[in-house]
């Protein structure tokens, strides 16, 4: 049996919740992978924690966003952060949950980069670094013979990676299209159906804990742009940059349109589009109008769908998965059996 250590890079609501579902499903990776899963090390940004041993569940558990920060314990102690913080850590993966800046990276690029050269596998969920460059990151992996897994960050619970990568091996994929971003959904859906403003609808998003308190990363486009770039790289190896999208988010949508598409039999959604084309890839994200009829136009709240086109297994729709931390969570814990079932022991 193999002991399996666990280090977690940015400590908020959804580090935590790694930390939750790590915690509960030990058992199960004990009997399924023969893996001691343990967590090492959990890092904030201001402070971190290490215990060779394995954090004690109930101290991890003690700990929220809200805690005040990351507390020292007989039974943990206290770490700087930064990249010496994993040197030392001795992981075997890295799971990086911290805020996304897709205009340098951020915190985030500098733990993944470390993480690979020290020869640990990846699981971010951190959109940030993967936007800023995520070929320089596979290669990477790819050197140091590790994994960079990447599920939280493209759609959370809703599959888009392992779907094309693993249930489409062998296909030829020429277009995705998906509504990513289950905030902007939900927004577009009351304003459809309730026949709402804007601003109203954002507010309930916000009471509802679906908006984020500035919810513009979302609501201009970015958050389904940044997933657009990582998936766009990852499966057509594009090259993209987050500038070469057209992008137009749903912030101009008013009352007076949403009563001529509803006359017009029409939906809108905020999807991101990618095509493969004779003169190679190109993506967009904008507001599209379905006709009532089609699967997109069916899919309401905060939910989000995915649609494949490929040569020989046709058009493929997947539809729903949570947008929360805790389902972000859970996309970063099946990257970790994944990483698992690789290396499980016979």
């Amino acid at each position: 049996m193999k002991q399996w250590n666990i280090v977690i890079t940015g400590f908020g609501r959804v580090g935590w919740h790694v930390a939750e579902l790590i915690g509960k499903r030990r058992e199960r990776y004990l009997q399924r992978y023969q893996a001691d899963v343990r967590i090492v090390g959990v890092c904030g940004s201001k402070k971190g924690l290490y215990h060779q041993a394995g954090l004690p569940g109930e101290q991890l558990a003690a700990l929220t966003a809200a805690s005040g920060g990351l507390q020292a314990s007989p039974e943990a102690s206290e770490a700087h952060t930064g990249t010496a913080f994993l040197q030392g850590s001795g992981a075997d993966v890295v799971i990086e949950a911290g805020p996304t800046d897709f205009v340098t990276g951020g915190p985030a690029y500098e733990y993944i980069t470390t993480a690979l050269r020290c020869s640990m596998h990846v699981i971010s969920i951190s959109k940030g670094a993967l936007v800023f460059d995520y070929p320089g990151l596979k290669r990477l992996a790819e050197e140091h013979q590790v994994m960079l897994k990447i599920s939280g960050a493209t759609a959370a619970a809703l599959p888009t990676i392992d779907l094309a990568e693993y249930n489409l091996a062998g296909c030829e994929v020429s277009r995705f299209v998906g509504i990513f971003t289950g905030t902007t959904n939900f927004i577009l859906s009351k304003m459809y159906q309730d026949n709402v403003p804007f601003e109203e609808a954002v507010a309930e998003a916000k009471r509802r804990g679906i908006a984020e308190p500035d919810p513009r990363f979302d609501l201009e486009g970015w958050d389904t742009a940044c997933k657009l770039v990582i998936l766009a790289n990852a499966l057509f190896d594009a090259g993209l940059r987050l500038e070469q999208i057209e992008r137009e988010g749903i912030t101009g949508i008013t009352v007076e349109q949403m009563l001529q598409w509803r006359e017009q039999n029409l939906v809108p959604k905020l999807t991101g589009e990618i095509c493969r084309t004779a003169h190679g890839i190109c993506a967009s994200v904008k507001p599209r109008l379905y006709p009532a009829e089609h699967s997109f136009a069916q899919v309401n709240g905060a939910t989000k769908a995915v649609m494949v086109e490929t040569d020989v297994m046709g058009e493929l729709l997947v539809i729903g998965g949570k947008s929360d931390p805790r389902a972000a969570a859970a996309a970063a814990c099946k990257d970790l059996e994944h990483i698992l079932m690789m290396h499980k022991t016979p």
